[in-house]
């Protein structure tokens, strides 16, 4: 099943509509009452802004991802909406659903999403039993899609390498001259890769963990 989606910035710029009028009717209800009216300050709309959630703080951990564990999707909750990924696109794209069979239980039929734009694709694993998205690889070979930390294809090398050092002890960082890698120390073995030309990033590749 193919669905083809136009640029998803327009859906939200008619939700945005939507809630301007409900605001205009709202302020002119109150105008209607026995209270004389006060002037009211400026409410801006803000859409729904997927960077925002890029950083938690310590005591929120348990219900974040680290940025291995999804390094576009921090929150543990929106990672489970795909609509947290379409924020992220600064492109038309195409989503794909598949069948397939769910690997330790024959007869069981799970799915894989895969989102598309240009050369780049965003793809999840999800079991029919729990339906979560579970992303298993992101290759992004253009600007259209920034990940968690303002890492992005055409940053520059230094400024990837201090994001990636300011992650902590938990990540792994491994440079070469075509690449740098932030995988784990510990745990599943999931991996980031960061080819590199003329002293910026050129592609992002994810590898995640899923079984």
């Amino acid at each position: 099943m193919l669905l083809r989606l136009n640029r998803f910035r327009h859906r939200h710029s008619l939700k945005v509509q939507l809630l301007v009028l409900l605001l205009l009717i709202q302020t002119l209800a109150s105008a209607c009452t026995d209270k004389p009216s006060e002037e009211e300050g400026d409410t801006p709309l803000a859409r729904h802004d997927a960077v925002a959630s890029d950083t938690a703080s310590a005591g929120s951990s348990a219900a974040t991802h680290d940025l291995l564990g999804n390094p576009l999707v921090a929150d543990l909750q929106q990672s489970n909406d795909l609509n947290a990924y379409f924020d992220r696109i600064d492109a038309n794209f195409t989503v794909d659903a598949d069948a397939i069979e769910n690997r330790h239980t024959p007869g069981i039929t799970d799915s894989i999403y895969t989102i598309r734009f240009g050369d780049s694709f965003i793809e999840f694993y999800v079991p029919s039993q729990s339906g979560h998205l579970m992303l298993q690889v992101a290759d992004i070979r253009s600007a259209d899609v920034t990940l968690r930390n303002n890492l992005r294809v055409g940053m520059p090398q230094a400024e990837l390498l201090s994001s990636l050092k300011r992650q902590g002890d938990d990540i792994r960082i491994t440079q070469t001259p075509q690449q740098i890698i932030a995988s784990a120390r510990e745990g599943a073995p999931v991996s980031l890769h960061f080819f590199l030309q003329k002293g910026k990033v050129s592609r992002i590749l994810y590898e995640g963990y899923v079984d």
